[in-house]
């Protein structure tokens, strides 16, 4: 796997950086334009998110970034007690799909603090990729656009459970999403540092999946939901698989 050039942000990496904020976006847009969803189908996509993140994470960001530097192991470890320590602090409980607990009054702020810096390290993780190679830009752009809208779901609906208004509540998912953005633009100046924030953000990542998104898979009734992460997997698979096949 090749290094990509070095230098200012080129417009492939910036393109689906957009379309991930984007998602976001309208994943909270989508949640204040109905009276209610039937959130069966938006947890198929968590599922389907979690495999490809999993197999992202474990098969791609941390070997990757293993050879890159040798604070690799720490790094990835330090990311995924960062978003540990987050959301059990600052954000002391909230997850993906639309919330209606009469606990969530106090959350609004709090949970907008703490998606928010997921969505960070989102935007850093693809830039990442992108300054490693295409492919893995790619595979990382896939892998957290998929869990994208419902980011933006949870955020909005926690703003409506809080008692903000639809304008906040779709204001705070573009928070989110934009939050994305500013990640992917932190880490072009400090290009030096592109393995460290890959293993950080891979701890980022794997916690996303394995402690946010498989519990949500896992509390799901949904038929045969559990089958859809390793659906996400071999979409992985297929990913790679498919980009290596054209050259990218």
């Amino acid at each position: 796997m090749t290094h990509a050039s070095a230098g200012a942000p080129t417009l492939l990496p910036l393109f689906f950086i957009l379309v991930t904020a984007a998602a976001t976006a309208l994943g909270g847009f989508a949640l204040t334009t109905r009276a209610r969803w039937d959130d069966v189908w938006l947890r198929y996509f968590v599922a389907l998110g979690a495999g490809f993140m999993l197999a992202a994470a474990t098969l791609q960001m941390v070997p990757v970034s293993a050879r890159m530097t040798e604070l690799a192991p720490l790094l990835v470890l330090a990311g995924y007690l960062l978003i540990h320590f987050v959301e059990h602090t600052a954000v002391r409980h909230f997850h993906f799909g639309e919330e209606t607990h009469p606990q969530h009054g106090n959350v609004g702020l709090p949970a907008l603090v703490g998606l928010s810096i997921h969505s960070f390290f989102d935007g850093i993780s693809i830039a990442s990729g992108f300054l490693v190679s295409r492919t893995l830009g790619f595979l990382l752009f896939v892998a957290i656009v998929l869990h994208k809208a419902p980011e933006g779901f949870t955020i909005a609906s926690i703003m409506l459970a809080a008692g903000r208004s639809r304008r906040m509540a779709q204001a705070s998912a573009a928070i989110v999403g934009a939050a994305s953005v500013v990640g992917a633009i932190c880490i072009y100046p400090f290009q030096r540092f592109v393995g460290e924030g890959l293993a950080l953000s891979a701890g980022v990542t794997l916690y996303v999946a394995a402690s946010d998104l498989i519990p949500e898979v896992n509390r799901s009734d949904a038929r045969g939901i559990a089958l859809v992460v390793f659906a996400g997997v071999l979409l992985y698979y297929a990913t790679e698989r498919f980009l290596s096949a054209v050259g990218i």
